[in-house]
């Protein structure tokens, strides 16, 4: 049988009649632009060409719609949406010991699949296409987890957590199992999901424990997720532990010898800075959760102007309560402002690169997503907003998307060029099912 050319090609489709909000280096802007798509990459993006159209299968007429990339959340716990409101207005250490990681022993795998489902369904309505993740393993088939985030659709690392609690030999399992899946799903799901190695703390792990999450990333090339500096109270924890502060105790155990993205670091000086630039440590934001949960506010302007990677993240709901981002992208710009007492610190622009091209650097997928450009991975959202009076005068679209727009804005969503929202509802996710079984599952955890 002979094919037509068409067949043969992978099929390309035009995406017209739109704003479109690169979030690349250049920031560049599209009014009445055109992207071109071909098997799952951007291959066009720019003005409107009627030569960029002579090969293409289809055309998607976007009726006026602001065009963006998916966000990237860079530090959440999807396992825990089902703990949503569970311990709110609680300092860190009596929220984690007496709520959270009690609560978790009891997760089965049922639990924690809904449960990350739910979270998914949340991120991808809200506009997130890629996220960052620490799961709490105990009680759990992983696998099974893991799995059931994949036909989802969503691109990102999964990461199987590493505590030192339990006995000698249950310190040991939980590393062979973090290692055996971190082996497993490097790459996973078309090579939309991988992991990373994601020893808690270093209020959580031994020193052993930690050299050998080190040891693991570096044998499987893999990047280290890890909570460092959130409260004053672990950073005397920590120093009175081991006669350092914690990005020092890091440093010295080899943990920074990989690439590592440390969530929090709300409590930093200046030469912890440089050690982070110096070894191309990544920050991930979580200003919401840090409010909430009394840790302070990190100093984002000075971890910029140091040179260090940063990105946007809402943590899980069980601290925020949301995963949207717009809302946390903003809180986190209005904060600097607020701290700093000027109004020029945290611009839109750079906000919005933080939640997007920076996220995905952050967690080393900068080559793929984060913005619109050519050879990049077709990740990005549209928002229709004629009949959003918050939107409005429409002129004003770039500030709008920080100042102005809510997750809730989101219309559609495509990821590897497929479209996983459409006029807000999830095609890869069964909506009603997940919400009624996650309230179901809910109150039997709590009886």
């Amino acid at each position: 049988m002979i094919r037509s050319d068409v067949a043969k090609r992978k099929r390309k489709t035009a995406y017209i009649n739109a704003t479109f909000f690169t979030m690349d280096k250049e920031n560049r802007v599209f009014e009445n632009g055109m992207m071109i798509v071909q098997d799952q990459f951007i291959t066009y993006i720019g003005s409107h060409s009627k030569e960029q159209l002579v090969d293409v299968d289809q055309v998607v007429d976007l009726a006026g719609k602001w065009v963006m990339p998916g966000l990237v959340n860079t530090h959440s716990h999807i396992v825990m949406t089902i703990l949503r409101g569970i311990g709110d207005d609680m300092l860190l250490k009596p929220w984690l010991e007496k709520k959270i990681w009690p609560m978790e022993t009891q997760f089965t795998t049922e639990i924690a699949s809904v449960s990350a489902k739910l979270g998914i369904l949340e991120m991808l309505k809200s506009g997130t296409t890629t996220f960052s993740d620490m799961f709490n393993p105990n009680g759990i088939d992983s696998d099974d987890v893991i799995h059931a985030v994949g036909e989802t659709g969503i691109r990102g690392a999964f990461s199987y957590t590493i505590f030192s609690f339990g006995t000698e030999e249950e310190q040991k399992m939980n590393l062979r199992e973090a290692e055996q899946f971190s082996r497993n799903y490097k790459t996973f799901a078309d090579g939309r999901l991988t992991t990373m190695v994601a020893p808690h703390s270093a209020y959580t792990c031994t020193p052993d424990a930690l050299t050998a999450s080190a040891g693991i990333a570096k044998d499987n090339n893999l990047m280290v997720h890890i909570h460092v500096s959130e409260t004053n109270d672990e950073i005397m924890d920590i120093e009175s532990r081991y006669g350092f502060r914690p990005v020092e105790h890091l440093c010295r155990l080899g943990l920074f010898d990989q690439p590592t993205v440390m969530a929090h670091g709300v409590v930093l000086n200046d030469e912890e800075r440089a050690m982070l630039k110096q070894y191309d440590v990544r920050v991930a934001h979580n200003p919401i959760s840090n409010l909430k949960l009394g840790s302070g506010i990190a100093d984002i302007v000075r971890l910029l102007n140091s040179g260090i990677k940063v990105g946007i993240a809402t943590d899980g709901v069980s601290s925020n309560n949301n995963f949207d981002m717009f809302e946390e992208t903003r809180t986190a710009s209005l904060l600097q402002k607020g701290v700093y007492k000027d109004p020029t610190k945290f611009p839109a622009q750079t906000a919005l690169a933080l939640a997007t091209r920076g996220g995905a650097e952050a967690i080393g997928m900068g080559k793929s997503t984060g913005s619109l450009e050519a050879a990049k991975k077709a990740d990005f959202i549209t928002i229709y907003p004629y009949d959003k009076e918050h939107l409005h005068p429409l002129r004003e679209a770039y500030s709008h998307l920080l100042y102005a727009a809510r997750g809730s804005d989101v219309a559609d969503v495509y990821i590897d060029g497929k479209m996983v929202v459409k006029d807000r509802s999830c095609l890869t996710i069964d909506e009603e099912k997940v919400m009624s079984e996650m309230n179901r599952l809910q109150e039997k955890l709590l009886k």
